[in-house]
Formats: structure tokens, sequence, C-alpha cells
């Protein structure tokens, strides 16, 4: 435990009210304590040299898969969370397809009353249907009263129309998101990545972009029925941002959020890395022109939000042939080293507007408080740069799995502290 601490000299963001200022921050016994220039402290005070870095509220990433509990051979909580500190975030939510699913209040419990261990805050996001089958709604109030943030089949499109249309009227009820995962299933069975020339050179079956912009139109439409929340998850297409962008035009509630991974790679390096198992995820790695798109929805506002949609894989089970392997990478040591390369250097978006996609965005979609470095408040915050180039190596892991593509990857920015819950967590140069 840290309970106190003097950060001094750092550059202090605050999305909410998108104003910056550079200031020491005291910290007492967790509490922010006083905000202001050259303080003066009483006592023996640790301090940390911040001004070389931004101060900004604790990041958040509102996808990952923590696997626990079934799949503790991918992923724990507690290693989750360590891969989360260690990527500057002091709070996930987490995807329900678990085993058993966290499709009963129970469930939801298990995860929260685990993750009082860490300093991460870890938020469950339950099932839209029991056992994520897509045939019986899941006792969502009941879910919510446990702890739930939003509802999501997530891996298991919610294909059934009417099932979806009840299960947000019952959504705006609770004043909870459905987060789906935007696949219209029938139209791509055994797809293995996107559709398009490099699969077609390569022989591998297509996941068409048009499965993806199919079931967003029609969740749009429903939202628009029934005037509850749908948060579009890892949106991955061209048509996808046009159709967010004339929906929110139309005053639809309709969000999105970004993975990394779609900002940093296109469908070419399954061909680059002759089939690296690690290029496979869902949605796969679409084309240039759907990478463009993203980046554009981003810099206008029509995505919300950036995620990583972390997804643990043991090394045997991604070691097989491409066909044969399971979708998903992780992301959360690699986040803000990709969002520097490919968004801040380029000027596709400023420091503060990335910093605001994951702070404010995802907690506004998920109705929760946004931290405020200002005296009186919790200390949650993350302390980082967006200009330091270093290479991501085995030596910067901290999940329990390294099914990253990104492994020798040139990043730009470092997340180098966070402090959360009374815990102050340095990362040493690796």
């Amino acid at each position: 435990m840290t309970p106190d601490l003097l950060l001094r000299g750092g550059t202090l963001l605050r999305p909410k009210t998108k104003t910056a200022r550079s200031a020491d921050v005291l910290i007492r016994g967790g509490t922010i304590a006083a905000v202001g220039d050259d303080l003066d402290v009483d006592g023996d005070v640790p301090t940390y040299d911040a001004s070389h870095a931004y101060l900004s509220p604790g990041w958040m990433d509102m996808h990952v898969h923590l696997r626990e509990p079934g799949y503790e051979h991918k992923e724990t909580i507690a290693t989750g969370t360590r891969a989360a500190l260690a990527g500057g975030f002091t709070d996930v939510a987490c995807m329900p397809n678990t085993d058993p699913p966290i499709h009963t209040r129970d469930v939801v419990e298990f995860v929260r009353e685990r993750a009082e261990a860490t300093p991460v805050g870890v938020y469950p996001i339950a099932c839209v249907s029991k056992e994520r089958a897509g045939h019986e709604i899941a006792e969502m109030a009941d879910l919510r009263a446990g702890g739930a943030v939003a509802f999501s089949d997530d891996g298991a499109p919610v294909q059934n129309a009417g099932l979806m249309r009840r299960a947000l009227e019952y959504s705006r009820m609770l004043d909870r998101p459905i987060v789906n995962h935007m696949e219209e299933e029938t139209l791509n069975p055994s797809g293995q990545m996107h559709e398009g020339t490099v699969s077609a050179r390569l022989g591998l079956d297509g996941i068409p972009a048009a499965s993806e912009d199919v079931m967003i139109a029609r969740d749009i439409e429903l939202a628009a029925l029934t005037g509850s929340d749908v948060h579009v998850a890892h949106l991955s297409t061209a048509r996808g941002v046009e159709l967010v962008r004339r929906a929110k035009a139309r005053g639809i509630p309709v969000t999105a959020e970004v993975c990394t991974h779609h900002l940093a790679l296109t469908d070419e390096a399954v061909e680059q890395t002759a089939f690296d198992t690690n290029t496979k995820m869902h949605p796969p790695l679409r084309s240039a022109a759907d990478v463009a798109a993203l980046k554009e929805g981003l810099a206008d506002g029509t995505i919300d939000a950036i995620c990583t949609d972390h997804a643990p894989h043991a090394t045997y089970e991604k070691e097989v042939e491409f066909t044969a392997a399971p979708f998903g990478i992780t992301g959360l040591e690699t986040a803000w080293g990709l969002i520097g390369r490919e968004l801040i250097a380029p000027g596709v978006l400023s420091v503060e507007e990335a910093v605001q996609k994951l702070t404010v965005a995802p907690r506004r979609i998920l109705r929760l408080d946004v931290p405020e470095i200002v005296e009186g408040e919790p200390a949650r915050l993350t302390i980082f740069d967006a200009s330091t180039e270093w290479t991501f190596t085995e030596a910067h892991v901290r999940s329990k799995s390294q099914n990253t593509p990104f492994l020798g990857s040139e990043m730009v920015g470092r997340p180098w502290a966070v402090y959360s819950d009374g815990q102050f967590v340095e990362h040493e140069e690796a």
C-alpha cells in the first residue's frame, strides 16, 4: 500500500472539463489532499517526479476477457488485472463468455469478490441470454442488482431480433446498455479472416464486412424503436462507421468502440506473417480502407471509446494451424503504445482527445462515475507520456498469455505508473 504520495510537476489533464495545467498532486490516505504549484509537504512523504509526464484520471478498458471462472489456464482475474496495471488501466469491464457464463447473479458476485484483492476496478458485463445461447433472456434485473454494468453475449451475437428487442426494452428500464457483438453469423459460418483479395489469394474462408454491417443496421433500428442504448462492440468496418455516424445524426442512442489492433493492422498481416495465428481475431483484421475509416470515425467523434478486446489464449491453443486456432489476442499492455503510434503521432487525435476516449467515454456509456483529480476525491489516476519510443518484448508481458502479434513492434508513448485504491504501481524499464 502507498497511502501517501506526492506527484511533483506533471501536466494534469482533466478530460471532463477539457483543461490542462502543470501541477503537483498530494495524496493522503488514498485521497487527493491538494493540487497546486510547488506544494509544501509536512512529514516524510514519498515523492514521484512526474515532470516528464501527463497525469490523467485512471484509464478504463470497457472490453476485456479475464477468463475466470472456467478458463484459468488462459487468464485469471489476478493476472488480467496485472496486465491492466501494466497498460495504465485502473479499471476494466469484463465480458461474460466464461464457464459458467456471467448469466446469473452469483457469477457476477463471484467476479466482483475475486477482484477485491486487486487495485483495479473490475466491472462485470453480464449475459443478455441464459447460457449465451440466444433463446431466453437472462434475469437482467437480478444481474444488475448484483453489480452488472451492461449486458452482452459477446462472441455469440444476439441473432434473434425479437429477443434483442425485448432485451433492449428491459435494459432501458434498468438504465444499462446492451453491448452486441455485431455479426450476422449466417453470412460467414466458417470464416477465418476478412473476406477480400487476401483471403481469396490465401484460400481461406472469408468473413465479409457485410456480416457486421447488417447486424449494426438491425440494432440501430431496434434502438430507434425501443429508445434503448445499443453499444457497438469492436467496430471494424467502414460501412459500420457510416451507419453509426448517420444513426447519431438521427438522434438514435447508439455508441461505439474500436480496438487498438484494428487501428494498427490490416488483413495483409495474415499473409505477411505466413499465417501467424496471432493475426486471427474476431471481428477480423480488415482492409486498409476500413482502418482509414475507423481513424476518421475517431477523429470526428463517431466512435466514442477505444478498447482492447484483450482475449488471452494459452500458447498450445494458438500454436496450431490457422483454421484450428481460436480467435483473439491480448491487448492491455500494448494499448497506449499503439494509440501513440497510430493516432497521436500522426495527428489523428490529440493526447487530450485520446485520453477522453479512455476515461470519460467508456464510463459514461457504462453509467460509471468518472474519477477527477481534485481535492477530496479518491486518488485514481494514470501517469504516462505520449512520445517515448520503445519496443514491446516478452519482458513487458504481465498477462498469463502471450498471444499477441506485437512482440518486437515499435511503440510510441508509455504508461509509467498508476495510483488506484491506495496503491501506487510504478512500471520499471524492461
